[in-house]
C-alpha cells in the first residue's frame, strides 16, 4: 500500500489552511528555509506575499522559483504534501485582492484587517506554477 497522496488528495491538503515552510536557494550557501502564508485554489498556481527588499524577496527574485512544504502534524495520522516550480509572476500585491484575503485566511476578519491596516511596506505577489509534488499520508496506513 503507497502512502502517497492522489493528486485530488494533495491539491486539497495544500488548498487547506496550513502555514507553509519555503524554501528558496541561494548563492552563498544553504537554502533559506522560513514559514510563510501562502494562497492556492486546487488545479491553480500557489502565491506568496513579500517586501521586494525583505530577504525572502531578494532570494525569490534571483532565484525564480521556490518550494513550499505544508504539513498536519496530528499523531499517528501525520500528513505533509510539498511542491517546487517556477516563479510565473511577480507583481505589486494589490491590498483588496491579495493582502487583505490573505490575512483573513489566516487571522480571521477582525485581526485580519488590523494587521492590514498595520503595515506599511508594500508587498509582492510572487506566483508559483507546481511542477513537482512530494507528499505522505500516514492515515493510509489504517
Amino acid at each position: 500500500m503507497g502512502l502517497a497522496m492522489s493528486v485530488d488528495e494533495r491539491e486539497r491538503f495544500l488548498a487547506d489552511l496550513h502555514v507553509g515552510v519555503i524554501a528558496i536557494e541561494r548563492a552563498d550557501g544553504p537554502p533559506l528555509a522560513v514559514p510563510i502564508w501562502y494562497d492556492y485554489r486546487p488545479g491553480g498556481d500557489l502565491w506568496v506575499l513579500t517586501t521586494a527588499d525583505s530577504i525572502k524577496g531578494r532570494l525569490l527574485q534571483a532565484a525564480g522559483r521556490f518550494s513550499l512544504a505544508v504539513q498536519d502534524e496530528e499523531p499517528p495520522f501525520y500528513r505533509y504534501v510539498s511542491v517546487e516550480g517556477p516563479i510565473t509572476s511577480v507583481k505589486a500585491a494589490d491590498v483588496e485582492a491579495d493582502s487583505r484575503p490573505m490575512a483573513h485566511r489566516y487571522f480571521g476578519p477582525d485581526m485580519g484587517d488590523t494587521y492590514v491596516e498595520s503595515t506599511e511596506d508594500q508587498a509582492l505577489k510572487f506566483t508559483m506554477r507546481p511542477e513537482r509534488w512530494w507528499s505522505v499520508d500516514y492515515s493510509k496506513l489504517t
